[in-house]
C-alpha cells in the first residue's frame, strides 16, 4: 500500500515485511500523517492483542506514533549525518506521558526494531551522541530492548512486572531472544523456572537455575 508519504510507507513496509526503505530527505512529519499512523497502529495493536487476550489494555496512539517517528528518523540518521547534530532533540523527541503497560506495548510496535539501528550506529561510531539517546530510550522502554545490552540494575523487577499480562509477555520475549543477562537476574530467573515447570529442559536447556543468597 503506497500513500506517497515516506513516513507512512516506511512504517507500513516495516510492519508488513520487517524491512525498511530509507528516504534521503529528512522532512517534517505532518499532523495528518501522525493521525493516519495512529489509526494504523491501533489496528495493528488489536491484532497483537488477540495473542494476550486482554480487554483492559488498549492502544496508546501517542506512544505508538512517537515510537514510529523515533525509529523512522533514527534509520534516516544512520545514513544522513551531515548537519543533523543540531536537530537530534527535534528528530528524536522525548515522550512526555506517564509510562504504563498500554504505552509500553504500543511503543513496542516500532521500538522492537530499534536495537538493530542502535547496534549499527554503535558499530559505526560508539561515541555517536545518537547512540546514547537511543540507548536511553531502550532503557526506559526496556521491553523493546530485550537482548540489547542495557544497564537495568536499578529496576525494581517485582514492581516493574506487577501487571500479569506484561509479565507474561516480558518473560516470553526473554526466552525468544535467549537474553541470558536478564534470565540470570534472580527474580526473573525464578519466574522463568516457575513458568517452565518440569519442561525447563525443553524450553531452555542451557539456562542456569539461580539461587539468591
Amino acid at each position: 500500500m503506497q500513500t506517497g508519504s515516506p513516513f507512512l510507507d516506511t512504517i507500513f513496509l516495516l510492519r508488513k515485511s520487517g524491512s525498511m526503505t530509507v528516504f534521503s530527505n529528512i522532512q517534517e512529519i505532518s499532523k495528518k500523517e501522525e493521525m493516519e499512523a495512529g489509526d494504523y497502529f491501533e489496528t495493528e495493536f488489536e491484532k497483537e492483542r488477540l495473542e494476550f487476550l486482554s480487554t483492559e489494555i488498549h492502544c496508546h496512539k501517542e506512544a505508538a506514533v512517537w515510537a514510529a517517528k523515533v525509529l523512522y528518523h533514527s534509520t534516516q540518521l544512520y545514513l544522513i549525518r551531515e548537519n543533523t547534530a543540531k536537530d537530534l532533540d527535534k528528530l528524536i523527541p522525548k515522550l512526555k506521558i506517564a509510562q504504563d503497560t498500554s504505552s509500553v506495548l504500543s511503543a513496542d510496535l516500532s521500538l522492537r526494531f530499534l536495537p538493530q539501528i542502535a547496534s549499527l550506529l554503535h558499530t559505526a561510531d560508539p561515541n555517536d551522541p545518537l547512540v546514547g539517546i537511543l540507548e536511553d530510550i531502550l532503557t526506559r522502554f526496556h521491553y523493546s530492548g530485550i537482548g540489547y545490552p542495557l544497564h537495568l540494575e536499578k529496576i525494581d523487577w517485582e514492581k516493574e512486572l506487577k501487571d500479569k499480562i506484561y509479565r507474561k509477555l516480558y518473560l516470553e520475549r526473554i526466552v525468544e531472544k535467549k537474553a541470558y543477562e536478564l534470565a540470570e537476574i534472580p527474580y526473573l530467573n525464578q519466574l522463568l523456572i516457575g513458568e517452565f515447570g518440569m519442561y525447563k529442559e525443553e524450553f531452555w536447556r542451557e539456562l542456569k537455575i539461580i539461587t539468591e543468597e
